[in-house]
């Protein structure tokens, strides 16, 4: 019993010890998505215009420092973005194409056209974010990117190569902003 006990404490120690806190925003050190627990990678601030935009944070199941390893792995992972100031359904899908599109050919977008359709019927869903909202990208293989605000499921995004092009807003080879990609990959 004592052991187990041991084995327990020492765990939840192990899970505190690795969050952080960015720009007065508390990031767990864990995460789970379905049944695989995940460690905190990396996190930092998206600024736009000198405007602070929210605290991204990036969940892996073990920590890597590779932008092109982590966006080829196909392990479930989560994105979470902690809002920093209330943005419009238009807005938030306004940045996340014109992000996608920065990062992919027009044939390469034009093959993920469904899917940039259904992540704008999803944010239309949501509406707004607002200041302290939590908007989580999870990644399961074999079901897609689960958009959640505040812990309630949007919708579900479907392809692992949609999943890759999410993934490269942040940490791909042109991200929205190099501070963050080194951040989130634990620089």
């Amino acid at each position: 019993m004592k052991k187990l006990l041991l084995v327990v404490c020492g765990l939840l120690l192990s899970g505190s010890l690795n969050a952080m806190e960015v720009a007065g925003v508390n990031l767990p050190g864990s995460a789970q998505v379905g049944v695989q627990p995940l460690v905190l990678n990396g996190a930092g601030i998206r600024t736009k215009w000198f405007f602070k935009v929210y605290v991204a944070a990036l969940y892996l199941p073990q920590k890597q420092t590779s932008g092109s390893a982590i966006i080829a792995d196909e392990h479930p992972h989560r994105m979470a973005m902690h809002m920093l100031r209330e943005l419009a359904s238009k807005k938030l899908y306004g940045a996340f194409s014109e992000a996608i599109e920065m990062n992919r050919t027009p044939a390469e977008l034009a093959a993920m056209d469904a899917q940039m359709k259904e992540m704008k019927q999803i944010f239309d869903a949501v509406g707004e974010v607002k200041e302290g909202d939590i908007v989580t990208l999870d990644y399961l293989p074999g079901s897609g990117t689960q958009v959640s605000v505040n812990g309630k499921a949007f919708g579900t995004i479907a392809g692992a190569e949609f999943n890759r092009a999410l993934l490269e807003i942040w940490i791909g080879n042109n991200p929205v902003q190099d501070d963050l990609k080194k951040g989130l990959l634990g620089g």
